[in-house]
């Protein structure tokens, strides 16, 4: 390891370290992170251990790179915008931007590789197409809360109890098992299919060995990529099947090739040769599937490399207590192989004291069932959509009327408080957010009404967060407003929240600290909630986070059509509206709550708006079980947005009604 000095302009990455029995150990998320790192030949980070333990740097230093700093540091030392987030995490030189959670941290590893290191498109190639691999959060993407938290859970957990937990095949492992097995879909596959069509019609007629190799390519690309203890190894071992699996079959031919020439920095352009006639004319729609090579089709990805040290701890524990049960995961045993003898794994899982093998299938196979998970367009099928909803509202609204429950809205305390925009600096302005200026009036009209509220709470001391922030148009006029309380914004989208830092560091504000994650990682101590405009469920969150900090909230729902029930929400959310309603007839309510633009004839905007404030009665109900006192109000002027709504909500044990 390098010296453990870090250098002023140099990030920090914060990593946990468990300690069990006297032992310390590396939780999965801490050695993915660390496998990135060696793998990608980082050196641009100072990484610290977090442990309560004096000897964690001593007892793992053989599972730590060489080519790192590593400084361990006490949980009560770390910085305060990190020790706010669940790690892993990294905190920027200044220390006031923090990223948290496995994707955005792993992403930023590789984005700022690249930025460092020109030209390591070996490294870039690994946020996939359009650099998105797992950057979808994991509340609204399937795929990345199955590898970020899905088989990571489920690994950990069968490690916990290995014996007993060897004959139950987890469902994430077998989703994911099940998703190797499905066709691959990449941009551009036409001409990789129509090769593959070709490579097939040269099989099946007599032709020259020389002409096979030549279409698919494979001896050619790979062998100078071999390194290590692999370098005898031919081609065939890496489709040999009985390396993997007694059952698998042989792999693909055409795709293992298109993955062997993205990995290689020095391979040769693709021959411009066209296919023959016969293969130009075959339609699309009948050319054959591409069969999967890497975890999310054919290119070695991010992915990859999350669920390398997850699948290793996993399959090393079922070799040790129930070989048998491997044969059940014949995919997953042939991407485990295949991974192995990409260029600079065997080099970084050495380095982090990872021992890669060659699983081997023995003793009595499992005869265990397999377990049916339906795939991710199954599972979209599956969930109820507000497309298929026939109907107007007015059944919905007739039903509630007769039951009692009526949207009612809480007159506003003080309509036409607003702030000094012409005396503040041009930096607080939404116009620095490159809008037009009708919208800035807008904008700033919908501040008014969200920094009055939040005035009126916050005391001297106070740390006021604002979720989903954006371009932090709520946050920085807050920081400016309020420079006795602490504001934190929170974004998922690193380009806004760079945006959002950028106009704070014109102002010279020293109250205001940014965090790059998704709402679940924020874990941080705060007073006041604020969201402005959050979508659909993100209202939901914002509020469930609210609650579990006993902090008062002031929230503008948005996007009411994008609310439907997730892993954490069911809806109705409230007692009484569960009573009532089914849940589609709350998905007719939400579906209606979005017509309310300008545009609209005047009655159903008031039908628009009814439902609106029947969906944010039903959150404040909920709210109201938790013992707080609740109101929903209307913006001031109502024409500041379409989705006018406001919620603001106060403990009852700290009961500061607002009254300007």
């Amino acid at each position: 390891m390098k010296s453990p000095d870090p250098k002023a302009d140099e990030a920090s990455i914060f990593l946990e370290v468990c300690w069990e029995n006297g032992a310390a150990s590396l939780p999965l998320h801490s050695s993915i992170t660390l496998f990135l790192l060696s793998f990608t030949q980082s050196t641009s980070f100072h990484v610290y251990l977090v442990s309560d333990h004096p000897d964690s740097l001593h007892a793992l230093s053989d599972k730590l790179p060489d080519s790192l700093a590593v400084s361990e540091v006490n949980r009560q030392e770390v910085p305060a915008l990190v020790r706010a987030c669940r790690l892993p995490a990294v905190l920027d030189a200044d220390g006031g931007f923090c990223r948290a959670g496995l994707a955005v941290v792993l992403r930023h590893i590789i984005q700022r590789t690249c930025k460092l290191g020109l030209g390591r498109t070996d490294v870039a190639s690994l946020l996939g197409f359009k650099n998105t691999c797992l950057k979808a959060c994991a509340e609204v993407s399937q795929w990345t809360r199955l590898c970020e938290l899905g088989i990571p859970s489920a690994v950990v957990e069968h490690l916990h109890s290995p014996t007993e937990k060897s004959l139950q095949l987890p469902a994430a492992i077998l989703h994911l098992e099940q998703r190797l097995g499905e066709p691959v879909r990449v941009h551009n596959d036409d001409k990789i299919r129509r090769q593959k069509l070709q490579q097939q019609k040269n099989k099946s007629s007599p032709q020259s060995v020389s002409q096979q190799e030549d279409v698919s390519g494979v001896e050619a690309l790979s062998e100078p990529l071999r390194e290590g203890p692999s370098t005898e190894q031919t081609d065939e071992t890496l489709e040999d099947p009985r390396r993997v699996s007694p059952s698998a079959e042989p792999g693909p031919g055409v795709e293992l090739s298109a993955a062997l020439a993205k990995l290689s920095v020095d391979a040769a352009p693709p021959s411009s040769t066209r296919e023959r006639s016969e293969i130009r004319k075959v339609k699309t729609t009948e050319l054959p599937e591409l069969e999967h090579v890497f975890a999310e089709g054919l290119y070695f990805t991010l992915t990859d490399v999350v669920l390398l040290p997850c699948i290793h701890q996993y399959l090393l524990s079922l070799q040790q207590s129930a070989p048998g049960v491997l044969s059940c995961l014949p995919l997953l045993l042939r991407w485990y192989h295949r991974v192995q003898e990409l260029p600079g794994v065997r080099r970084a899982a050495e380095d982090c004291g990872m021992a890669l093998f060659s699983p081997q299938v023995t003793g009595p196979r499992s005869t265990q069932p397999e377990t049916p998970i339906p795939s991710e367009v199954e599972q979209e099928k599956a969930r109820p959509s507000q497309e298929h909803f026939i109907g107007g509202p007015r059944p919905t609204l007739t039903k509630l009327q007769d039951n009692g429950i009526e949207a009612s809205f809480t007159p506003h305390p003080c309509p036409s408080w607003t702030l000094h925009w012409e005396s503040l600096p041009a930096a607080v302005n939404p116009t620095e957010g490159k809008m037009s200026d009708t919208r800035a009036v807008r904008k700033r009209q919908q501040l008014n009404n969200l920094v009055a509220m939040v005035t009126e709470l916050a005391r001297p001391g106070h740390t006021i967060v604002d979720f989903c922030s954006g371009g932090g148009h709520v946050g920085i006029v807050l920081a400016h407003t309020l420079p006795e309380c602490q504001v934190i914004l929170i974004e998922n989208k690193e380009e806004s929240l760079v945006r959002a830092k950028h106009r704070s560091s014109q102002l010279g504000l020293k109250n205001i600290g940014f965090i790059q994650a998704n709402l679940d990682y924020f874990t941080g101590a705060f007073q006041i909630g604020v969201a402005l405009h959050a979508c659909g469920v993100a209202t939901d969150m914002v509020l469930d986070r609210c609650l579990q900090s006993r902090a008062a909230f002031v929230i503008s729902p948005c996007c009411y059509g994008f609310v439907q029930n997730t892993l954490k929400f069911s809806f109705p959310r409230s007692k009484r509206f569960r009573e009532t309603l089914t849940y589609k007839e709350h998905m007719i309510l939400c579906r209606f709550a979005d017509q309310t633009a300008v545009q609209l004839p005047p009655e159903r905007r008031l039908i628009g708006k009814r439902c609106m404030g029947l969906v944010d009665l039903d959150r404040s109900w909920a709210a109201e079980t938790h013992g707080y006192s609740v109101r929903v109000m209307t913006m001031e002027p109502e024409s500041c947005s379409p989705k006018n709504n406001m919620l603001v909500g106060v403990p009852a044990d700290n009961d500061k009604v607002v009254q300007l």
